[in-house]
């Protein structure tokens, strides 16, 4: 890790003075909460020394609750962190096992009670459904047990598998029921409906907050084409129309520092055309929806707009266009209707 921190530090410096102040800052994309105090501190002061940042910083860290004590909160709290995403995924230990976690459901309740009395008052809840064998029941005493913790934010993601992984393997073989299309859409409008009758925004697909002020303000600016800066191995980083993504290896990523040079494994340059497309494919997302000029003046997308209004999969308000819950199910799709 200290040949990371070293790179990192080296990686920050080649961009001083390349984008404004920030107002968010996001450490997760990884496990930073296995970093020691040392190694925490070294990184917010690179951080602080080569970048701008807004009075009103959001300061998110993604945390596995079996790494967190009383004494790395307060240290996180000193460094000015002031969000903590914690990673429960589910508070059922059968289903950790399955998903290989470290942490039991006797240990996520810990950690949350703990980042509680820590004095955080904005703290969110990562869970996920549609796990193999997992009930719509057994679905739903996780959600509302959860809620008794007070969560400021939940995300709740559903489990999907990438074919070249043990979980895909296992699939191949026969081995592991994955949930059907149908049993999908059921969770998805139960996470949905239960969390909107506690008073949750439903603010984007996976993602509620339980006042608009605890919408995740660095995601959003993801979904808005916001320029962002990403550091470290895998980082995906956006500016002017222009994305570009660092070496997924840890190794090639201190090989390229080391020789001065930023580890930039991928770029490209978006054309206005692939830009609109995005903004389709990230609004359709969020409940902020897309803007109405977006899908407008040609014959083809008006009528495009009226289909999908038929269909209420949209609405108009304010002169965006906004998925409604039926909309969020087909939120891929969507976009696709207003495509020649």
């Amino acid at each position: 890790m200290d040949l990371w921190l070293e790179a990192f530090q080296k990686e920050t410096a080649l961009y001083k003075g390349e984008f404004s102040a920030f107002d968010s800052l996001y450490l997760g994309g990884g496990t930073p909460s296995l970093l020691s105090n040392r190694q925490m501190g070294t990184l917010m002061n690179t951080l602080l020394t080569h970048f701008a940042f807004a009075h009103n910083t959001e300061i998110t860290i993604e945390v596995n609750p079996d790494d967190i004590t009383a004494d790395k909160l307060a240290f996180l709290r000193s460094l000015g962190v002031n969000r903590i995403s914690i990673g429960v995924q589910s508070f059922n230990d059968e289903e950790l096992l399955f998903l290989k976690r470290r942490h039991t459901a006797s240990v996520a309740e810990k950690t949350i009670d703990l980042v509680r009395s820590s004095g955080f008052k904005n703290y969110g809840i990562d869970l996920m459904y549609g796990l193999p064998d997992q009930t719509e029941d057994t679905w739903m005493k996780t959600l509302e047990y959860t809620l008794t913790f007070e969560p400021t934010h939940l995300s709740c993601y559903q489990f999907t598998l990438e074919e070249r992984t043990p979980y895909g393997q296992l699939k191949a073989e026969g081995k592991l029921r994955l949930a059907g299309e149908c049993e999908e859409k059921r969770f998805f409008l139960l996470t949905s409906n239960h969390l909107k009758s506690n008073g949750f925004i439903h603010y984007e697909i996976s993602n509620f907050a339980r006042t608009q002020k605890y919408e995740s303000r660095h995601n959003r600016k993801y979904w808005q084409h916001i320029p962002c800066l990403g550091l470290g191995p895998a980082a995906h980083s956006f500016k002017d129309g222009n994305r570009w993504w660092n070496h997924r290896s840890v190794e090639k990523y201190c090989e390229a520092l080391t020789r001065g040079e930023k580890p930039i494994d991928g770029f490209e340059t978006l054309s206005p055309e692939q830009l609109w497309l995005e903004r389709l494919f990230l609004g359709f997302r969020t409940k902020r929806g897309v803007a109405l000029g977006d899908v407008s003046g040609k014959s083809s997308l008006d009528e495009a707009l009226v289909r999908a209004k038929r269909s209420r999969l949209v609405t108009i308000r304010n002169n965006r266009i906004i998925p409604t819950q039926k909309g969020y199910l087909i939120a891929d799709h969507l976009p696709l209707m207003f495509c020649d």
